[in-house]
């Protein structure tokens, strides 16, 4: 078995899944970050694949940019400029090869949260 990681965001505001939002994957080496892959979440809230797929996984530290401010302007959420919450930075380490590590965003305009997933 190898490693692998996914997403999902849902917006608690609405109660339902936040679609089209546009997540970027970092890997994160020492105070520099290095772009990996951009993806789209679908109807689901998810990607349509893995952002690491079992292929690419590898340990290490990791940052997922939510663009949060994108799909609250999109749903009509957004507010006044500047808005509370644009891009979500998640920074996660993860360590063991095999697992698979699922990061959620629970998203509104005013707050957020995450944990690890399964």
């Amino acid at each position: 078995m190898a490693g692998y990681l996914t997403t999902h965001v849902l917006d608690t505001a609405t109660g339902n899944p936040a679609a089209g939002m546009t997540i970027v994957l970092y890997a994160i080496e020492g105070e520099a970050r290095r772009k990996i892959v951009e993806m789209q979440t679908n109807s689901d809230g998810r990607t349509d694949s893995p952002i690491l797929p079992e292929g690419d996984f590898a340990t290490g530290c990791y940052e997922l940019l939510f663009h949060a401010g994108d799909y609250l302007r999109a749903t009509g959420q957004a507010g006044a400029d500047p808005l509370f919450l644009d891009q979500v930075p998640l920074r996660f380490g993860m360590s063991d090869p095999d697992a698979h590590y699922h990061v959620p965003l629970l998203l509104s305009p005013f707050g957020y949260s995450t944990y690890r997933g399964s």
